[in-house]
């Protein structure tokens, strides 16, 4: 498997500029998640990888072969909206997929019935898809992207208007695709979700990359915090310490204590020793920042 890399893309509308040198890559084996607000410039980037759109600057590569029609074809690309056929039945439509993408006969029908299993559509292989609820449109367009075996998965929305139970199957197909070595990308407003299965991250805003990595890595890069638990009347034990900017109490009773980007390099320290006068220390550890919370630092900023 290779890395699928997307290379200083440009891209214009008249004198509206969609994409200003989008540049990140995914490596094999890898789930990426690709963040940004709507009009950022994910499905823009994401089409261009398809070559649905032309780009006009940059280029997109699976290794070191610039993207053509011979690789299209290793590639499963999952749109935002839908593209299925609405009065054609679910198992006949995904044969005719895996047709058009040169599978052969009884491949096709094998890895129709297989994914129909693994995604929970036995039951509804003969039905139309306009007859299925949102959800299972949204499995059976996942089908159709997983149809021919795809070498890399490029998906739109994924997980949008799926309930627990779908998130859950479809989490697991993507872990499975990149436990073999895919790369996979895949766009999402639901951050809860790619900081939970997602290895690396990228963020963007006006069609520019903002940061990326691990999300242990952007919290490195984002604000500092301490949970700290004490018997203490309140928080105030620690609002004269250098470097904090607030203090909070959390739902379960504990102290957030929250840095600025000079605190002193002991302010852990100095946070821990004013924490013990206070009281009896309970416990004591960095705040995990959310993804969400880290996002919109990284936005706003």
């Amino acid at each position: 498997m290779n890395s699928l890399i997307i290379d200083g893309l440009e891209k214009s509308y008249g004198d509206l500029h969609v994409l200003r040198g989008m540049s990140f890559h995914v490596n094999p084996g890898e789930i990426y998640g690709f963040v940004g607000s709507n009009g950022a410039g994910k499905t823009t980037t994401m089409r261009i990888a398809l070559g649905v759109l032309s780009s006009d600057a940059g280029e997109v590569r699976i290794g070191d072969t610039p993207m053509n029609d011979t690789l299209r074809r290793t590639v499963g690309y999952m749109p935002e909206e839908r593209g299925l056929y609405p009065k054609s039945e679910v198992r006949k439509q995904l044969i005719y997929f895996a047709r058009l993408h040169g599978v052969a006969p009884a491949r096709a029908v094998s890895n129709a019935d297989s994914l129909l299993e693994r995604l929970g559509l036995t039951e509804r292989a003969g039905d139309k898809v306009d007859t299925l609820s949102l959800g299972n449109q949204q499995r059976v367009q996942l089908a159709a992207a997983l149809i021919h075996d795809p070498e890399v998965l490029v998906l739109d929305e994924p997980f949008s208007g799926l309930d627990p139970l779908a998130v859950g199957v479809m989490s697991k197909v993507l872990k499975e695709y990149a436990d073999r070595g895919t790369p996979v990308v895949f766009s999402s407003h639901q951050l809860d979700l790619v900081e939970r299965l997602c290895d690396r991250v990228g963020i963007i805003r006006d069609g520019r990359m903002l940061v990326e990595g691990t999300v242990g890595e952007l919290r490195a890069r984002g604000p500092r915090a301490f949970v700290v638990r004490v018997d203490s009347a309140d928080s105030s034990w620690a609002g004269s310490i250098s470097g904090v900017t607030s203090t909070e109490v959390d739902t379960h009773g504990a102290t957030v204590v929250r840095l600025d980007d000079n605190a002193p390099a002991d302010v852990d320290q100095r946070i821990l020793h004013a924490a013990m006068s206070a009281g009896t220390l309970r416990s004591f550890a960095p705040l995990q920042i959310p993804l969400t919370e880290l996002y919109q630092e990284a936005v706003q900023s």
